[in-house]
């Protein structure tokens, strides 16, 4: 059947039902003996009674919705509509005596107040009711196809707070999507035995066990929003020892307009372990250096640079530069903003931040107020091995690219730095030091807002720890991981992203804003993590301890302790003062650190890495806990002992 025939015959019932109404309302308010009187006033008034209404149910689009989704918004629009039309039909009866013998066919309007009254209640249940019955009549055929269907999975929603109430309210209207909702679990007391959408509140996590064998339970679906990572930990592991398959659906912050996306209910993840909590960020801030401004993204086609190209264009900026040397990188982020964001002027330029003259044609050509510096080699032992291409990317890419952003009016420059620029142990951490001690000085000397945003590592970014793991858990093993004892700081790609805006929306001039890590985590832990959500045991996938490799620390550190990291205004960022070294001494090693960036040798480049950065440490032996700055006052950083 054909939307235009639909339509038709949409309309044609719902003219029938007021015509109904109307005449069952005469014979209701005089006991179906209607006065010959009446009978005559029935048929002159119905024509314009039922246009009239017909007429609000349009204005109110009532006539536009389908019927086999009919919800709250279109119940509430009919009964508006027919509230409206008793209205004016009140009026006018109001009126109609007044009018007297001058206008004789006034006494048409007379309709008696009981119809009046009558009518308004019989229309409104009837329009409502076909509706209702329709979408009955959907729900039940799917429901029946659905129980018939192999593929149905017979799923316990763990949480019947809001997150769980919608998730219910979808797999109920929506049975094709291959859920069946047997119950929900939930803890508190005040729920137990209640009815959810037709799903019933079955007991609490405690009687998974008991609930799992007597429905036999195909898997749980965590709907709890904003969960702890130690009630999801605690929630998984239950599930694990029941080998009971365990998804979750998006936090609360993520569902809007009190919509799911049930599309988007994934199996657990590691990050969902890790208990990172929602981003809050000072909207208004990052407006003010963003919005109809043009911003520049180096290293665009990255985890972070991607990432932080898809939360910009929330912003609007007027114009938003993708400067990446790989091509294939470059036309993936391209396109996905394209799609995402049709109304945005993306740019694509192909660029090595190396490359002076190509560097100052962009800058030059698109005039930017904003550029973020993600451009970067960011892998330790790779690095160690190829220290000149440090030196040339990290180092001269960076002061290529500031100078020229300072002599073409750029106002504010961000440079992505790392938690290895601390301290740092490796040829990657100690040119990242260098890069935010070269910002620092052009900071100083112009007095714009030049900045480094300092943060750890990232899960799920390319070469990190996460797809390593998985990669090799597919393999069936083994998990290779440095030392038991081995910790890192993590936090999410759209974290590290969004927290970087907000770190360059405050930052001030030379300041290393230093981004809150939370807890460090122990990699062996991380590992079983993934083991276990992977679907198998310590016993299948075996972890194998490497040692460490050239570069590589025990334990990250996020600040120097003569930086004495203090807070911003925003929980999640903070400043650490580094103390401003003698430029001109800088300087002159800094001419013979790029003197190298093109030797083959590593050691000359340490040599030299040694005297620009006092605190690089090449050969440590680094088995001390380290204080993170979430835990310490105002006036403190993080230390080593």
């Amino acid at each position: 059947m054909n939307a235009r025939l639909t339509r038709t015959i949409r309309s044609a019932i719902d003219i029938g039902l007021l015509v109904g109404a109307y005449v069952l309302a005469f014979e209701l308010r005089f006991e179906f003996d209607v006065p010959q009187d009446m009978v005559t006033r029935l048929v002159l008034t119905l024509p314009y009674v039922v246009l009239l209404k017909y007429l609000l149910l349009h204005a109110w689009q009532v006539d536009r919705y389908s019927w086999r989704y009919t919800s709250l918004g279109e119940v509430l629009g009919i009964a508006w509509a027919m509230a409206m039309a008793t209205g004016i039909l009140m009026i006018l009866r109001s009126f109609a005596p007044a009018l007297g013998d001058a206008a004789p066919a006034a006494r048409h309007l007379l309709i008696p107040w009981g119809v009046l009254g009558i009518d308004v209640m019989l229309v409104t249940i009837l329009l409502i009711g076909a509706r209702a019955a329709r979408r009955m009549q959907v729900e039940r055929r799917e429901r029946v196809s659905h129980r018939m269907s192999e593929e149905s999975s017979r799923a316990l929603l763990i949480g019947a707070g809001r997150a769980g109430v919608l998730v219910a309210r979808e797999l109920t209207s929506h049975p094709d999507l291959g859920y069946r909702p047997l119950g929900f679990v939930d803890d508190d007391p005040a729920k137990q035995r209640a009815l959810i959408h037709g799903v019933p509140v079955l007991g609490t996590t405690a009687d998974l066990p008991d609930l799992v064998r007597e429905h036999a339970v195909d898997e749980a679906i965590i709907t709890m929003a904003n969960v702890s990572r130690e009630d999801i930990r605690r929630i998984v592991e239950l599930c694990d020892e029941l080998d009971l398959p365990t998804k979750i659906v998006p936090g609360l912050y993520e569902i809007v307009d009190g919509q799911v996306s049930l599309s988007r209910i994934r199996p657990v993840a590691i990050e969902d372990l890790l208990g990172r909590d929602p981003v809050d960020l000072d909207i208004s801030a990052i407006e003010s250096i963003v919005a109809d401004d043009v911003v520049v993204v180096t290293g665009a086609g990255g985890s972070i640079g991607a990432e932080l190209c898809r939360q910009l264009a929330r912003f609007r900026p007027r114009q938003l530069v993708l400067v990446e040397r790989a091509e294939n990188a470059l036309f993936d982020i391209h396109r996905d903003l394209g799609a995402a964001f049709p109304e945005l002027d993306v740019v694509p330029c192909i660029a090595d931040v190396c490359d002076t003259e190509r560097i100052d044609q962009v800058l030059l050509h698109h005039r930017p107020t904003t550029v973020f510096h993600a451009a970067a080699h960011k892998h330790v032992p790779m690095m160690e091995a190829n220290a000149g291409e440090a030196v040339k990317n990290n180092i001269a890419g960076t002061r290529t690219l500031a100078d020229l952003a300072l002599e073409r009016g750029v106002h504010r420059f961000v440079l992505i730095s790392s938690d290895k620029a601390v301290n740092p142990t490796s040829v990657m951490g100690a040119t990242k030091r260098v890069a935010e001690r070269y910002v620092q000085h052009l900071a100083s000397t112009s007095g714009r807002p030049y900045v480094s945003v300092r943060f750890g590592n990232v899960l799920g970014s390319a070469g990190s720890v996460i797809p390593i793991f998985n990669e090799q858990i597919a393999a069936g093993g083994p998990v290779t991981v440095t030392d038991a004892a081995m910790q890192r700081y993590f936090m999410t790609i759209p974290e590290a992203a969004k927290l970087v805006l907000q770190a360059a929306a405050i930052g001030e001039p030379g300041e290393i804003l230093v981004l809150d890590m939370g807890d460090p985590v122990r990699i062996v832990d991380l590992a079983e993590d993934l083991i276990r959500l992977s679907g198998f045991t310590r016993d299948e996938i075996e972890i194998e301890f490497t040692g460490l490799r050239p570069g590589e620390k025990m334990f990250e550190e996020i600040a120097l302790d003569e930086e004495h990291a203090t807070r911003t205004r925003h929980p999640k960022v903070w400043i650490g003062h580094s103390p401003e070294a003698e430029w001109s001494t800088v300087e002159e090693d800094l001419v013979a650190i790029l003197a190298l960036e093109d030797t083959v040798d590593p050691e000359p480049v340490r040599e030299v890495l040694r005297r620009i950065v006092p605190e690089y440490d090449p050969d440590p032996i680094r088995t001390t806990d380290v204080t993170d700055v979430t835990d310490v006052g105002a006036g403190e950083g993080s230390r080593r002992d």
